[in-house]
């Protein structure tokens, strides 16, 4: 008889938020929600494939949660499970291990919680059919800069081996280091499959052994783009594995490009967002669209574009929202007059433009002012809200220059509107 299990990870349960919420509190609504109506999404699945298992490998929480609404929620989801006879097994991640939930929370005794220190549970099976075996290792603290393969328990003799870890594998640019290994490290462990997490983005490697980064079940901002999904495993009773990947994410975050080349008028420019916003929202499968805009391209509009970007956000709105389960996050412009490009010392504007960009961007004094200024804003906003200009010095510093970048351009373009309306 085969054996059945999902495999997903970082759900990310309540994640609050705050940087979204300051733009849109609505579309923060949504998204926040959207954690939980996947993690439903998932117990559906596990019901309607009949299962025999869902595996869960770190980051089920946010970090310091404390509500006991999220307690609730995620207890009679799993009781669901419990009284359908399929059992879970979890691992706490970096972010669980902040959770006092995943301390105090009384759950069925069909889920399994994998403690501090390495364990393997035998599945029960109907004899005469292959044993199964499920490892496990979580980790008390939010941190974990060493390889933990050495700390898991050897594989069970003639079962096939399953094995969960929270690892950043061999390194990832938007995650922290943890629990670091390799693809061999792990193929040498004797396990038939590892379901890992913690890497946001879908991955898979086959063979002897076979390695799942499922990514996440739901995507939270447009750098977590894309379908998510979640696997769904079937051992056959020969022993080999059949891997699937199911959708589950309720709103689907992508970017979205709009060329406004040769545009001139207004409703034009309108036409080609709402365009763009249908096209997107046509070839997307998730239940809602979350689009980041950017209009490029050269454009006798660009100046307006800078100067009304406020009336272009409420105009793409409105065009989403008759579009349908539609949003726009944010806009990012990267268009230009023509004859931006073209040097005139003639042209004042052009040459005040050069520098701004030459000279006071690139000024060591300016930067400094600029970094303790919005050194001082970032204080002032909560803690959880604080990342939103990049979570370590490289990207903050990056942040920086194209929010500096972007008010050349805004000053320019103001001028600009002032000289044409003079």
């Amino acid at each position: 008889m085969a054996y059945r299990f999902v495999h997903t990870a970082d759900i990310h349960l309540d994640s609050p938020l705050r940087s979204l919420a300051l733009r849109d509190s609505d579309l923060a609504g949504l998204i926040g929600n959207a954690t939980r109506r996947a993690f439903v999404r998932i117990v559906d699945l596990c019901l309607e494939e009949q299962v025999d298992g869902l595996l869960i490998a770190g980051d089920l929480y946010d970090g310091d949660q404390t509500s006991m609404k999220t307690a609730r929620f995620l207890a009679e989801q799993l009781r669901r499970l419990h009284e359908a006879g399929i059992r879970a097994f979890i691992i706490r991640g970096n972010h669980d291990a902040l959770s006092r939930i995943t301390k105090e929370l009384v759950l069925p005794e069909t889920v399994k919680v994998f403690g501090g220190r390495a364990d393997a549970v035998a599945i029960d099976r109907t004899p005469g059919h292959f044993p199964v075996a499920i490892h496990g290792l979580s980790f008390a603290q939010p941190h974990a800069p060493e390889s933990l393969i050495a700390k898991y328990r050897p594989p069970v003799q003639d079962a096939v081996n399953i094995g969960l870890m929270h690892t950043s594998l061999a390194g990832s640019p938007s995650h922290d280091l943890y629990a670091p290994c390799g693809i061999k490290d792990l193929q040498g462990t004797g396990f038939r499959y590892w379901g890992l997490g913690h890497i946001h983005k879908r991955s898979m490697t086959e063979g002897a052994c076979v390695i799942v980064m499922p990514g996440m079940p739901q995507g939270r901002d447009v750098n977590e783009a894309g379908v998510k999904s979640v696997t769904l495993v079937t051992i056959d009773d020969d022993r080999s594995f059949h891997i699937e990947e199911r959708a589950t994410s309720i709103a689907q975050f992508e970017r979205v490009s709009v060329d406004a080349t040769g545009i001139t008028e207004w409703r034009d420019l309108i036409a080609a967002v709402t365009a763009a916003l249908e096209e997107e929202r046509s070839s997307a499968s998730s239940e809602h669209l979350v689009a980041r805009l950017q209009v490029t391209g050269i454009t006798p509009l660009a100046w307006r574009i800078r100067r009304d970007l406020d009336l272009l956000k409420t105009q793409a709105d409105e065009r989403a929202s008759v579009t349908g389960s539609c949003w726009v996050e944010k806009l990012e412009i990267a268009c230009r007059a023509p004859g931006d490009a073209a040097t005139s010392a003639a042209d004042p504007l052009f040459e005040l433009h050069r520098l701004i960009e030459d000279e006071v961007l690139e000024s060591p004094v300016f930067q400094a002012e600029l970094v303790a200024m919005v050194d001082e804003l970032r204080a002032q906003l909560p803690q959880e809200a604080r990342d939103a200009l990049g979570a370590d010095e490289a990207a903050f510093k990056a942040a920086l220059a194209q929010l500096a970048r972007d008010g050349a351009e805004n000053v320019v373009a103001r001028l600009q509107a002032s000289e044409r309306d003079a």
